[in-house]
């Protein structure tokens, strides 16, 4: 279990900064934003360009792209403050907002090749008492391998199991940020880790869990 859960999200460690992302504290600047402090939007900015760039770079296959669909998100959000009703998690909305952006790229037909980038080409030199130079070759690739195999899934897939396994998204939230029903958001992921377990050559899931 332990070996097959490693393999299926090789790769797809959640960021950083996720864990920075209290639900209360989103609300609150949401709310604080609505009330008209635009320092408030600032810090969502702050808190969620970061994710939300990596999360539609790997949707759109683009960086240039996926920075242009950060600034339209946050556009979006900008422009619907009075609307803004605290019934759901601001990332659920937030997500929703950027996959339906993300999906409409993507149907373009001047949709661009891919561009990929991986953490590990802009990582610094390792200290000489760190890993061996072959070791790291070895993690670089395998990083590589799981971003290729991610990017070449079915948009809803690669969308609903960066969600769960990146973002951290309830089933609950993922179905109501891609418009679809919890049933639909568990095959997705399952197909999905699927896909990924065969093209890494790791153990498929087993028992649609």
């Amino acid at each position: 279990m332990g070996e097959r859960n490693s393999a299926g999200r090789r790769g797809l460690e959640p960021p950083a900064e996720a864990t920075l992302h209290g639900p209360e504290e989103d609300v609150r600047l949401m709310l604080a934003f609505r009330a008209g402090d635009a320092a408030a939007f600032e810090a969502l900015f702050r808190r969620w360009s970061g994710p939300l760039l990596r999360f539609l770079e790997r949707m759109v296959r683009d960086l240039a792209t996926a920075e242009e669909l950060v600034q339209e998100v946050f556009i979006r959000v900008h422009g619907a403050r009075d609307r803004y009703r605290p019934e759901a998690r601001f990332s659920t909305w937030l997500y929703r907002i950027a996959t339906n952006l993300a999906l409409n790229e993507l149907r373009r037909p001047r949709h661009r090749a891919p561009h990929y980038s991986t953490d590990a080409e802009d990582a610094p030199p390792l200290p000489a008492d760190g890993p061996r130079a072959d070791d790291v070759a070895d993690a670089r690739r395998q990083g590589q391998r799981a971003q290729q195999a991610l990017v070449e899934l079915p948009e809803n897939q690669r969308a609903a199991l960066w969600l769960a396994a990146v973002e951290g998204l309830s089933y609950a939230e993922i179905a109501e940020a891609l418009e679809v029903t919890e049933a639909a958001v568990k095959s997705l992921v399952h197909r999905a880790r699927g896909a990924l377990s065969e093209r890494l050559g790791a153990p498929g899931p087993e028992g649609g869990t």
